[in-house]
């Protein structure tokens, strides 16, 4: 449960910072004059981005919770409590973070690295950018535009292979067993809302909120998608055992689907095939 609770605390404190700031890169330096050789990774988005750009032979360490593709330098240094001592231990010539916490970025600065801030997407428009950035930064510049357009093509042939509805389906999306959850406002809110769907959150001010077990049953969603089944063990079987919701609609109609955590909390490449598992669970209720 730490890393989960970790990962909520997380995206609150991005939501907060997207906020102030708005959701575009806050650090984008000048192209290198070479290509980077040593790239370090303090985010697994990051880190599933620079792969799929073709930028992984240059990548020589990633963060402790980069676990995708198969194969990754993973190390046990941390993108939640950075360490630019042990990040220049690694000799990187480019460094990748989605937060500046401890001020990281300014550190590794003074220590003459460069760095690339690439926080947590609030739209998809974000993660394009995002991909772009680093498709320059690291000399992959046509294979990152290749990336964002095959996302574009797909996701636009997801969303209008879906059938019209007079009225939107609502959904539960749940972080972890004590009820946080999403609203639509959140980056996996605006992939959902392409598939038709809108949060039972939404009335919440927070991003991020707790709902109660009595709040979701009475919302009585139509589908139900669990992004803790890796670290919680939560499944459909689980759901429906809970006192109460085995008559929520999503529940009665075995419409509740298990998630991998990690797709369903990063902003990367992999969003595509988020959206498109969704896109499968709209499909099958009756329009």
């Amino acid at each position: 449960m730490h890393r989960r609770t970790t990962l909520i605390a997380t995206l609150t404190a991005a939501a907060l910072a997207l906020t102030a700031c708005g959701s575009q890169p806050k650090s984008t330096p000048k192209a290198a004059e070479r290509q980077p050789a040593r790239i370090v990774s303090l985010s697994p988005t990051a880190t599933e981005m620079l792969y799929a750009i073709g930028a992984g032979k240059q990548v020589v360490a990633v963060d402790d919770q980069s676990n995708y593709p198969a194969g990754v330098p993973k190390t046990d240094l941390s993108g939640l409590k950075p360490n630019a001592e042990a990040i220049a231990g690694r000799n990187p010539d480019l460094v990748v973070v989605s937060n500046d916490t401890n001020k990281i970025v300014d550190q590794l600065k003074q220590l003459k690295i460069q760095v690339y801030l690439a926080p947590a997407a609030k739209t998809l428009d974000d993660t394009y950018t995002e991909l772009t950035e680093l498709g320059r930064l690291t000399g992959h510049g046509a294979e990152a535009a290749t990336t964002v357009t095959g996302m574009k093509n797909d996701i636009a042939a997801l969303a209008k292979g879906l059938p019209q509805r007079s009225k939107k389906l609502t959904y539960y999306w749940e972080l972890d067993p004590t009820y946080y959850s999403t609203t639509s406002r959140t980056f996996m809110g605006s992939v959902l809302a392409l598939a038709g769907l809108t949060s039972i959150a939404d009335a919440s001010v927070d991003d991020y909120p707790q709902l109660s077990a009595e709040g979701v049953v009475k919302a009585n969603p139509d589908l139900i998608f669990l992004a803790d089944t890796k670290c919680c063990h939560e499944s459909p079987a689980t759901v429906r055992a809970r006192a109460g919701w085995a008559e929520v609609a999503a529940v009665k109609n075995n419409r509740v689907y298990a998630l991998d955590d990690d797709v369903a909390s990063r902003w990367g490449p992999r969003t595509v095939d988020l959206l498109r598992t969704v896109a499968d669970a709209v499909a099958k209720v009756r329009a």
